[in-house]
């Protein structure tokens, strides 16, 4: 008859067997082993790994010796030895290529898990005021693992703008100044298509309504964009000199647009035109050929854009920076009107020696 002891539940005549003793205090104490250890580990695992907020910059085609060298180097970590553990225990062998924003107080697990999983953070990319494309790339090439080099060659090669419904000449009025979310590890092709993916969405119905209205097509808008940016830096006189423009393409007046001479000549920082430089003989010499150039002369700001789509409208065939170098503009809608705006401006130019 075997008998229980009420407390224990465990047959006695088994508690008699010595192996049968020893198996089950082996079993309590493996046990109680177990436990510390996952006790010990979770403590050590849920610890506070970053102990100064820092980022890391895994390029691509890099190692996972010379990612673990950046770690060491750049990482704060608080006990390398005990990160590599972690890394080894999830059998990590490489990180995926990008920007890792590490906060301070973050613990092992957090700091494993995110690197484990290539759990990367974005870099806000912003580019406005960009007129060649060595510049666009010069200052993209400061967030993104690209180098200006491989921008550049991207940004004028015909085949990937044709990719795109662009031609080398117009290409740059895909690209809308903004500040954007990207991975740091993106390549040159990776930026160009991104851009394209925002210029799609940049044209929304709205805009694409304004633009069926305006009888222009989008690269033209952004041409005519480029001139009116570079024309005035004052938005509430964007739609007036857009006015201005659009009435002469209407009637096939030449543009006569001072900045597509400073495009042509190559030299953005003539205070004054002279006619030598008129007669540079460019398809962006408004001066010279009719209609607009066959590309922007610089990438157009939003307001520019929007000004061409929504012009003011207005009877002015001309105008001049004002005399007092406010900024601003004064119209005309006739020549000899222009003539005494303009010998004003030369005037004051003339006071100041420019």
């Amino acid at each position: 008859m075997v008998i229980f002891d009420p407390a224990k539940r465990i047959p006695m005549n088994l508690l008699k067997n010595k192996k049968i003793k020893y198996l089950l205090f082996s079993l309590i104490a493996v046990t109680v082993i177990i436990g510390v250890a996952c006790f010990v580990t979770f403590k050590n695992y849920t610890s506070v790994a970053v102990h100064e907020a820092g980022v890391l910059f895994f390029p691509t085609g890099s190692t996972f010796d010379q990612q673990l060298d950046t770690l060491r180097a750049n990482g704060n970590i608080e006990n390398f030895d005990r990160l590599v553990k972690y890394l080894n225990l999830r059998k990590v062998n490489n990180i995926k290529p990008g920007r890792y924003a590490l906060p301070k107080g973050m613990t092992y697990n957090e700091l494993g898990i995110k690197l484990r999983t290539g759990n990367q953070d974005a870099v806000n990319v912003t580019f406005n005021n960009i007129r060649t494309r060595e510049k666009l790339a010069g200052v993209v090439s400061k967030y993104i693992e690209a180098d200006s080099l491989s921008l550049i060659n991207a940004l004028h090669n015909k085949d990937i703008a044709y990719s795109y419904g662009f031609d080398e000449a117009n290409f740059m009025s895909m690209f809308i100044p903004d500040t954007y979310k990207l991975y740091w590890n993106t390549d040159a092709e990776g930026f160009i298509d991104r851009m394209f993916k925002e210029y799609t969405r940049f044209w929304n119905d709205s805009r694409m309504e304004k633009l069926k209205n305006s009888g222009l097509t989008r690269e033209q808008v952004s041409i005519l964009a480029s001139i009116v940016a570079e024309e005035t830096v004052m938005k509430d006189e964007m739609p007036r000199v857009a006015g201005v423009y659009l009435n002469r393409l209407r009637i096939g007046m030449l543009l006569q647009a001072d900045p597509t001479v400073k495009y042509a000549v190559g030299d953005f920082t003539l205070r004054r035109i002279l006619n030598k430089h008129l007669e540079t003989d460019s398809p962006y010499n408004t001066y010279m050929y009719s209609g607009l150039p066959p590309g922007p002369i610089c990438v157009p700001p939003v307001a520019a854009i929007d000004a061409v789509l929504e012009p003011e409208e207005h009877n002015y065939l001309y105008f001049c920076a004002k005399d007092d170098f406010s900024g601003y503009h004064n119209f005309a809608v006739n020549h000899a009107q222009h003539i005494r705006n303009r010998n004003a401006y030369i005037n004051a130019l003339n006071q100041r020696g420019i």
